[in-house]
């Protein structure tokens, strides 16, 4: 207490009600793979704004006159060279604003998982630990069920991010099918694409003629992830993370690996596959908007993302409580910073609901902590909230009204 000694009006400033919580981005992503350059980042997490910033730090896919004499093996990898660049292209295309890149020597699974040796020792897939900010995960054109399954299950452990996957090139629909038996996310924390795209990227060519490189652009197939990546962010920016990133246009797709009908989509949905389809007058979209989960409360993708969105927000925003004295004055002043976050939220639409009653609650009080609680130090605060589902199915009812149904 301060020692007043001089007699007079002494003003002092206090803190009553709740603390503001201010949520947190879900548009981040970090792309895993090999690029043309840059080895001096190689296993650092890179932050890159643009796509000029990656081509700077990281180059571009190069195609030279001697590419017909390169092994198989050297092929492959500059395949998987243009998979990566051309999918952060993709990425920034479509919306995408600040993503992470993981630059690794090959794609093999422990190149790309990489190992854990503790803060500043991580590499590959592990170094993303190290970036709270990442909130979707993608290997471009890495199929490997292997590798696909530790990224989940980086995903789940680090519960803010979400891994968006590829099936591998040339599969058929039964083929597509029976791959994503062989990976699943209990509580969703994955979402598969098929087929891949066609579209154009940037490259370096030097002919023979030529004295310096130039950049022209090649119409090649790519996998789906990164331009998906970009619509997560775009729709997050627009809408909200409520929003499905489903009826979504992909911009600079110009084509299919396969064309996708009505009943082919029929078994792909029951696997929780999202289909790319091409609808005529209406371009090329996302049409899906299903997780992996095995646990129906997590089917679709929005529903994942609002709960890590709202769980991340209010962790990070309720920060300021630890080591506070925990009475029934924190506790309202914890329920009253939580409620007006939530409120906001149904305010926007991301919550089902005609009231705010409906929407959420917030308990913090003797119902949700006993004695042997606050004596060791725990302060417990249960939230509920309705999410808004997809409109995945729209039925319209149409009935012939004949004369005497008027009377």
């Amino acid at each position: 207490m301060p020692v007043y000694k001089t007699p007079g009006v002494y003003i002092k400033e206090v803190e009553i009600g709740g603390k503001p919580i201010e949520g947190v981005s879900t548009s981040v992503a970090a792309f895993i793979g090999i690029t043309a350059g840059g080895d001096s980042y190689t296993n650092k997490p890179t932050l890159i704004t643009s796509w000029g910033e990656f081509v700077a730090k990281f180059g571009r896919y190069t195609q030279t006159e001697k590419d017909d004499q390169l092994s198989e093996e050297e092929k492959k990898r500059k395949k998987e060279i243009l998979n990566m660049s051309g999918s952060v292209y993709g990425f920034f295309q479509n919306g995408g604003r600040r993503c992470y890149i993981v630059k690794v020597t090959d794609t093999t699974d422990s190149s790309i998982i990489g190992t854990d040796e503790g803060p500043g020792k991580r590499t590959g897939l592990h170094s993303l630990k190290e970036v709270d900010e990442v909130s979707i995960v993608v290997a471009p054109g890495v199929v490997e069920s292997s590798i696909q399954t530790q990224i989940i299950s980086h995903c789940e452990t680090m519960k803010d991010r979400i891994a968006v996957l590829d099936i591998p090139e040339d599969y058929d629909k039964s083929q597509a099918e029976s791959f994503v038996e062989n990976i699943s996310s209990e509580k969703g924390y994955a979402a598969v694409y098929y087929p891949w795209i066609n579209v154009f990227v940037e490259r370096e060519e030097k002919l023979p003629e030529d004295k310096e490189k130039r950049i022209v652009l090649e119409e090649t197939f790519l996998p789906p992830s990164g331009y998906v990546a970009g619509v997560y962010a775009r729709t997050d920016a627009e809408r909200g993370v409520h929003k499905a990133p489903a009826n979504e246009v992909l911009s600079g797709v110009i084509g299919l690996k396969l064309k996708i009908t009505d009943s082919d989509q029929e078994g792909l949905n029951e696997k929780n596959i999202n289909c790319i389809r091409s609808f005529p007058g209406r371009g090329i979209r996302i049409w899906g908007a299903r997780t992996i989960a095995s646990n129906e409360l997590w089917k679709y993708i929005n529903v994942r993302r609002l709960f890590m969105f709202i769980e991340e927000s209010i962790e990070e925003g309720i920060q300021w409580v630890v080591f506070e004295p925990n009475d029934k004055a924190l506790w309202d002043r914890v329920k009253q910073s939580i409620s007006s976050f939530l409120l906001t939220l149904w305010r926007d639409g991301a919550l089902m609901g005609s009231t705010p009653e409906e929407a959420f609650f917030v308990k913090c009080d003797e119902t949700t902590m006993t004695p042997d609680d606050i004596n060791n130090g725990r302060l417990i605060c249960e939230v509920g909230i309705a999410p808004v589902k997809p409109a995945e199915f729209v039925i319209i009812k149409i009935a012939q009204l004949t004369a005497s149904a008027k009377q």
